[in-house]
């Protein structure tokens, strides 16, 4: 559903909305404040479920409102681009450059290390000469540190270094620690926005160490996904399925490029949207363009919903709080769009309060009918 507020008319006009109500609803309009604050109560209970690691209750919550009054908006109605396979001119006509967006190279945390071990040399140098050690005693060392390092590459797979790297890049560089916010807040609106559920996120490897008590865990959004790993496991994933975890993996990269014009963090996201399904390699070409052109356009039309979002997320606030409220609720509601079919099988309402809307125009995407919204057109005017 979308809708246009626009002024109409040649005398002033002010018409007080609190509801609006499609046009396939045979229900009556429920009341904007008694949906806000069903929509609350569900967020909660979803909250609530997800911290039990109930993740099938959390997402059943979620479904069995799905379209009625209280539900969430805009959850999985993403406005997707055809599927094909899109050439590298194509992608550059919509101002994607791949080369600045698939090899991400992360500067800051590379400049960090890069700096570590020349303080160690230097440290190291300095102990020589002040505290008078032997050639025997600095092979030790050094030998010392270098098992150190194996240690964790091998049983940790480099967590103790991507802790101390990471801690120090978040209290050094305020425009890596802005990043890393960017990057998850996209990767948890595009899964929104495609029908998958985040269940939680961390924005540091010393926030996911406090609440995993694990060095294999880095930071990042994590998403239920349970009915994803059910199909690998069976050896055959849908095309949808596909469609989406594909998109949410390139999420972050596409962030970051829309915001700094090229990526730094996200290389293992780009191995997962290359996951391996004995694809061809004119296929593989295919998935991964596809998502790239989808992803960004979904940022582009997104843009203030992401940054809401990642503005909760900064304060580190629970999924549910991320949801609700101006992070996502009202940043999305005016691209609220259903097809026909869908509205036939499950007939919905959305309530929009008056002074959510007020002092701002909210417009049809170009390609939005009447027909293909299925709602009727209101005017406002201040």
């Amino acid at each position: 559903m979308s809708l246009t507020f626009c002024y109409h008319g040649p005398l002033p006009l002010k018409l007080r909305l609190f509801t609006v109500r499609a046009v396939n609803s045979p229900e009556p309009a429920v009341d904007s404040i008694d949906s806000g604050s069903l929509r609350l109560q569900l967020l909660e209970r979803v909250d609530e479920e997800l911290k039990k690691g109930n993740e099938r209750g959390a997402l059943s919550l979620i479904n069995d409102t799905h379209g009625k009054p209280g539900g969430l908006w805009c959850f999985g109605t993403a406005r997707q681009v055809p599927q094909r396979l899109y050439s590298l001119d194509e992608l550059k006509l919509n101002g994607i450059d791949t080369s600045s967006f698939l090899s991400p190279i992360d500067v800051t945390v590379g400049s960090i290390e890069r700096n570590l071990q020349l303080a160690a040399v230097l440290g190291g140098v300095s102990a020589w000469f002040a505290l008078g050690f032997s050639p025997a005693q600095i092979l030790y060392f050094s030998l010392s540190l270098l098992f150190l390092w194996s240690l964790d590459l091998i049983y940790f797979n480099g967590g103790v270094r991507n802790l101390v790297l990471d801690t120090i890049g978040h209290k050094v560089s305020q425009k890596y620690h802005h990043r890393v916010i960017q990057h998850e807040a996209g990767h948890f609106l595009i899964a929104y926005l495609l029908g998958v559920l985040p269940k939680g996120y961390t924005l540091s490897s010393l926030e996911a160490l406090i609440k995993e008590r694990s060095l294999n865990v880095q930071a990042g959004t994590a998403f239920v996904d349970f009915e994803f790993i059910e199909e690998i496991n069976t050896g055959k994933v849908s095309a949808k399925m596909l469609n989406r975890f594909s998109c949410i993996a390139l999420a972050g990269v596409a962030t970051e490029y829309l915001l700094f014009g090229y990526s730094e963090g996200g290389l293992a996201d780009i191995d997962k949207a290359s996951i391996n399904l004995g694809f061809t390699q004119k296929k593989a070409d295919s998935q991964v363009r596809w998502a790239v052109l989808n992803t960004i356009l979904l940022l582009r039309r997104h843009e203030k919903a992401r940054s809401q979002l990642a503005e909760a997320m900064s304060l580190g606030k629970s999924v549910g709080s991320c949801i609700d409220g101006k992070c996502l609720t009202f940043c999305l509601a005016g691209w609220l769009i259903r097809t026909p079919q869908h509205a036939e099988q499950s007939p919905w309402r959305v309530e929009v309060p008056t002074s959510t809307f007020e002092g701002r125009r909210l417009r049809c995407p170009p390609s939005a009918t009447k027909h293909q919204t299925g709602c009727r057109l209101f005017w406002w005017s201040r």
